[in-house]
């Protein structure tokens, strides 16, 4: 066998060799390049040593070639099925996130919040007024009979408050727009 030359040790083991790696590997490329790697390997082996069972070196070559193929292969899946449950994961976290975003619930809150401490932070004429016309709902006539001031006061200081409110709540006003433009 020492005087073979490559082609020929590839014509004889060649079409063997990929169908036995075929068979395990299940990938006409990837079959091919170890049949390819492993012929040459054992082609420069017998150059440099006596080989008295050529065919099982051979088919152990293909064998641990074809392992260690098969082997990272195993961990490159793993590696792609990790990804991709970390992918699946966030994904499903964001829209879960997304469905019980409820920006009216988010923004109300905030709003309130704000509105609140706005109000509180008022003169208390001025806070009694905002309140009794925007919560009560009552006139500035009737504003101004029950807390005994000039209705053009009572009309001041819901100005104030409304002035005072837009300062704190500016950063809501492009969403408010948004929410209320069709």
């Amino acid at each position: 066998m020492i005087s073979q030359s490559i082609s020929e040790i590839y014509q004889q083991y060649y079409k063997r060799s990929f169908l036995f790696v075929k068979s395990y590997v299940r990938d006409d490329m990837a079959a091919e390049d170890i049949v390819s790697d492993t012929i040459i390997n054992l082609w420069q082996t017998i150059r440099k040593e006596q080989v008295e069972f050529p065919v099982a070196l051979l088919v152990t070559m293909l064998k641990n070639n074809s392992l260690n193929y098969l082997k990272h292969q195993e961990v490159k899946q793993s590696a792609i099925d990790s990804i991709s449950s970390k992918m699946i994961r966030d994904l499903s976290y964001r829209t879960e996130t997304l469905e019980a975003c409820d920006p009216q619930e988010m923004f109300s809150t905030e709003i309130t919040e704000i509105i609140e401490k706005t109000l509180v932070s008022l003169p208390e004429q001025t806070r009694r007024v905002f309140e009794m016309s925007r919560y009560e709902n009552k006139s500035v006539k009737d504003i101004a009979v029950e807390l005994s001031i000039s209705p053009k006061a009572v009309e001041y200081h819901i100005t104030k408050s409304l002035k005072v409110l837009r300062v704190a709540l500016k950063e809501y006003l492009p969403f408010i727009y948004f929410l209320l433009l069709p």
